[in-house]
């Protein structure tokens, strides 16, 4: 799997404070029930990131399906995180 950053998206998907390598880790270990398929092309995991705090990465995949662009990435908020662990039980 291959990530694509150009200067919209790295300044896009870190406004939140998540870094480049939080969201390509998030979305290379997505577990069932991730990743969601969200419309419009888009695709949503949620997963731990490096310093283990829960985060969400929207994210398009090219033609090929093997390149990954992330579009938003941001940590779950209280009641994201209790919706995310009733669901992955």
């Amino acid at each position: 799997m291959e990530f694509r950053w150009n200067a919209w998206n790295l300044e896009h998907a870190t406004r939140h404070g998540v870094s480049p390598e939080e969201a390509e880790r998030v979305v290379e270990r997505a577990r069932r029930p991730y990743p969601l398929h969200r419309g419009d092309g888009k695709w949503l995991a949620v997963g731990r990131g490096a310093a283990g705090e829960f985060v969400q990465v929207v994210y398009l995949l090219d033609p090929d399906g093997a390149t990954v662009y992330v579009i938003h990435a941001r940590p779950l908020t209280d009641a994201e995180k209790r919706r995310h662990r009733r669901r992955s039980k």
